[in-house]
Order: C-alpha cells, then structure tokens, then sequence
C-alpha cells in the first residue's frame, strides 16, 4: 500500500475542486484520506490506498479536476505504508 501527498497549484480554490476530489477519491472506493485549501492558494491532497488507484487520482487532479479548475502545477511525495491512517475521504478546514 502506498500514499500520496499533492500540491496542486492554479485556479483550485473557490472552484468545488474539493468537492469534485472527494466524489472522484469516493468513486474509487479504495482510496481514503483528505483533501484541503492552504493559505497560500494551493489545494493539498493526501491519499492512501493501492498504488494503481493512487495513480487514477494522480492522473485526475493533473488533467482534469473541476469544471471550474485550471491546474497550472502539481507535485508529489510518494510513501511505502504498512497501515491506513484514515478511515474514509473527507474534506478537511
């Protein structure tokens, strides 16, 4: 099992890019954690699960994301886990 940490940077806040992460994290049904504004107009993602569905989020947030959202830039911090650290994908403040 695997986690991902994302920064996504562009037009991402004030566009339900949250929203439209946790329905298409949820629609993967294997994949939990959480997705977030930051302060300096980034939107955070952290994502546990299987390396594939992992990779089908990835993928998502870099081409496509809300109708709204235009993402200019993304970076990633992979990690090798033993145990889930949540239990489902929310939105957090």
């Amino acid at each position: 099992m695997k986690s991902v940490q994302i920064l996504a940077t562009g037009r991402v806040q004030g566009v339900f890019f949250r929203v439209y992460t946790q329905k298409f994290a949820r629609e993967l049904s294997d994949v939990t954690g959480y997705v977030r504004n930051l302060r300096d107009g980034q939107v955070e993602i952290f994502a546990e699960g299987p390396e594939i569905s992992l990779s089908k989020l990835v993928n998502w947030v870099q081409t496509k994301g809300s109708p709204g959202s235009r993402i200019m830039k993304t970076q990633m911090k992979w990690a090798d886990i033993n145990v889930r650290e949540y239990s489902d994908f929310q939105i957090t403040y």
